[in-house]
């Protein structure tokens, strides 16, 4: 099969939208940088990377005849927020559970944010104090038996759709989609930058680009920002997603060890706790392009592609691009960093 052979179902107003980042690229006096907006790729409850994965997963979730999507993540996650629209979008109901994944002692950090979106959109979501892990959840496992036990029948998706085992199709897609837009605008980009955490996003890129580098002979780097602190389980679970992914998309050979990366350097000792990088990236972002990032994830990549842009390491005649991914109502958890 080929990643057209699956069926999706469009929560997206199309392809997201591609733009150079001028200014950045003059202050950092490297590459030429650009930007692939999946901020502003929906109009479900802000869009964010996750609907696209969602995209792919739909039609299994329609097939089965389930009432109620499932689903996990920290009090802040953009992923539950987004199968919370998607629910809504289709009329289903939708149990979350919000772990403590995110040691921020701010009494609105459960409040505000994407989990007021979550609640708005008719979410059942309830707190539960379990750390971070990117792991397959109890708590998880207990919601969905809880659902059956009701009376409902429960499609579950894991912690970003990332061990769903459709959920590296909408960035192995998103790789063909980015393909056609160089095409349209006469231009090539030799080095992806995302954030990775769970790792299906990255994981479905790694697969897309492979398949293209195959079938055109272009080579591209897919560089991944570890955000999760946790390196070595994020690189497995990466490598484990990707290759998953390029079987399904008929790829036909094993993925070589560099298309796998993932970077550490930004990510900070915690998961969701803002650095000094994140905090300088987040903020000549902003003042530079008004292009606002979070400071869990893609503050953290941004600092990422702002380090390897400074120091040559990616070199002066490459053009990057930079994959948003979304994430800006998690800010106001985090109002006091501006205060």
């Amino acid at each position: 099969m080929s990643i057209a052979d699956f069926p999706r179902h469009p929560l997206t107003f199309g392809p997201s939208p591609v733009h150079p980042l001028k200014r950045l690229t003059q202050h950092l006096g490297g590459a030429q940088v650009w930007a692939k907006r999946e901020d502003v790729n929906s109009g479900l409850a802000f869009g964010g990377n996750k609907v696209r994965k969602l995209e792919y997963i739909v039609p299994d979730v329609l097939a089965s005849g389930a009432d109620t999507l499932v689903s996990i993540g920290g009090y802040q996650s953009n992923h539950t927020r987004q199968v919370a629209a998607v629910a809504a979008h289709l009329g289903l109901k939708c149990r979350l559970v919000q772990e403590h994944w995110v040691p921020w002692d701010d009494p609105v950090n459960d409040k505000v944010g994407n989990i007021l979106l979550s609640r708005m959109m008719g979410a059942d979501s309830r707190l539960d104090p379990a750390g971070f892990d990117i792991g397959i959840r109890d708590s998880w496992k207990n919601a969905l038996a809880e659902v059956e036990a009701s009376g409902g029948r429960p499609y579950p998706i894991p912690a970003g759709a990332s061990e769903h085992p459709l959920g590296g199709l909408g960035f192995a897609n998103w790789a063909f989609e980015v393909a056609e837009q160089e095409r349209e605008l006469g231009v090539l980009f030799d080095t992806i930058i995302v954030c990775t955490v769970t790792g299906s996003t990255h994981a479905g890129m790694i697969a897309g680009f492979a398949a293209l580098e195959d079938l055109t002979g272009v080579r591209r780097r897919v560089i991944g920002i570890d955000a999760s602190a946790t390196l070595r389980q994020t690189r497995d679970q990466v490598a484990r997603i990707a290759r998953n992914t390029a079987e399904l998309i008929g790829l036909g050979r094993d993925l070589r060890d560099d298309e796998i990366t993932v970077l550490e350097g930004w990510a900070g000792e915690l998961y969701g706790i803002p650095v000094e990088s994140t905090m300088s990236a987040i903020a000549l972002g902003a003042q530079l392009e008004a292009m606002i990032t979070d400071p869990v994830y893609e503050g953290k990549s941004l600092a990422g592609l702002i380090d390897l842009v400074s120091s040559g390491e990616i070199g002066r005649d490459s053009t990057v691009l930079y994959a948003h991914l979304g994430g800006q109502p998690a800010i106001n958890a985090y109002h006091r960093l501006w205060s």
